[in-house]
């Protein structure tokens, strides 16, 4: 099995890693530790393709496996923390998705009116479920899934603080992480492979570059308010063709991104927004995603829950390659069954307004046992518009199922 292991491929990015984790360890050493955990999962997956693929290489059957422990320390009276994430994924077909990651490796300090965390973090923001456009602090790993949800571990300082008015929130992210693409063998990709190891960037410092970003939150009776501003690397590539147009090259332009997030909870109805509005060099643009999910609570006199969703997805940036959702409407329905074993079944249909091309999606869980937990995923695409991203999957139809032990 070829392995790839690609993490941080610049001198710096290992050096600041190792030396953090180093500072870190020996916070916990030479300080009164009280409370250790060692927590995590192992997984097997396998992905059924049901159609052979558009290109040569890629097969219809591609299994893994993924090994993701979680250590946490605490001390000072839980004052500070230690949390240390990493992330190994071993692929039988796809040498690109067999990768390595720290997903988090990151001190806490917490104090009455602010809090400070300082290594390799994840952050989430957003409110709505068919995409996210505000959660720009993690590069997405697109290798692991095509919904944008599996995050690349980020460096960052970030210091929390809170008001009665509100949560500031500051970053300064020091170290840029590139985004990952299936390889030869890989499917839900490019005709052409995209070559990151000739990724090129705007600004002169490349990797090094220093992004910056800050955010506020707060409640205001019903309503759940974000607003940010990021300013650093795009963590979207532009893509273009080689000099020889035989492979894709990735480009990472500079941009400032200001966005907005809100949610409106009244009873059994959630009321979701997200807005952007993104200059870069090349171009301006602005994007939005909005609407409502309702909750009917002991549907059909059972325990079960039964959400239905629908949510409006608009942007004016000329490019269904890179952004497809121009002109979109998402339906689903989230049901929840309230049992031992925490049954759960989300169903999406996507369907472009101007077109007939559509994407169902269909996410499902159970635990089994108190240790092991039983996943089935489906992305099915269905498109005609040869200049749409969802053409490029139109023979990637996948069915996965998960088998995960937790320790």
């Amino acid at each position: 099995m070829q392995i790839s292991t690609k993490m941080y491929s610049n001198v710096n990015a290992k050096l600041w890693l190792k030396t953090s984790f180093v500072m870190l360890v020996g916070r916990i050493v030479f300080s009164n530790v009280h409370a250790v955990e060692l927590t995590g999962s192992a997984s097997f997956e396998y992905r059924y393709f049901k159609q052979e693929s558009a290109l040569t290489s890629p097969g219809q059957h591609a299994p893994s496996v993924v090994l993701a422990p979680e250590f946490y320390a605490k001390w000072d009276e839980g004052k500070q923390s230690l949390l240390f994430s990493p992330f190994l994924r071993l692929d039988r077909e796809d040498a690109e998705r067999t990768h390595a990651d720290i997903r988090e490796l990151q001190w806490l300090m917490v104090r009455d009116d602010w809090e400070l965390r300082v290594g390799v973090g994840k952050v989430f923001w957003g409110v709505t479920e068919s995409q996210n456009l505000v959660d720009v602090i993690n590069q997405t790993d697109l290798v692991e899934n095509t919904d944008g949800e599996d995050k690349l571990g980020q460096p960052m300082i970030n210091i929390s603080l809170f008001q009665d008015w509100g949560t500031i929130d500051l970053f300064v992210l020091p170290l840029f992480r590139e985004r990952t693409f299936s390889g030869e063998n890989g499917r839900l990709r490019f005709p052409l492979l995209v070559d990151t190891d000739a990724a090129r960037y705007e600004s002169g410092a490349g990797r090094r570059h220093i992004d910056l970003a800050v955010r506020w939150t707060g409640s205001i009776a019903n309503w759940d308010i974000g607003v940010s501003h990021f300013y650093g690397t795009s963590r979207e590539p532009l893509i273009s063709l080689n000099d020889l147009a035989t492979s894709l090259i990735p480009y990472y332009e500079i941009m400032h991104q200001s966005g907005l997030e809100v949610q409106y909870t009244l009873d059994a109805w959630l009321w979701k927004l997200e807005a952007i509005n993104r200059k870069t060099s090349s171009l301006a643009f602005s994007a939005m995603t909005g609407g409502l999910e309702y909750t009917f609570y002991s549907a059909f006199e059972s325990d079960i829950n039964v959400g239905l969703i629908a949510e409006y997805l608009f942007n004016d940036r000329d490019d269904e390659l890179l952004s497809p959702f121009q002109d979109d409407i998402l339906l689903g329905t989230r049901l929840t069954w309230n049992d031992v074993q925490s049954t759960e079944l989300l169903v999406g249909l996507l369907q472009d307004l101007r077109s007939q091309e559509k994407s169902i999606s269909i996410e499902a869980s159970r635990r089994l046992g108190q240790r092991w937990t039983l996943s089935l995923e489906g992305r099915f695409f269905d498109s005609d518009e040869t200049t749409s991203l969802f053409y490029q999957f139109r023979q990637d139809d996948y069915i996965q199922l998960e088998v995960a032990r937790y320790f």
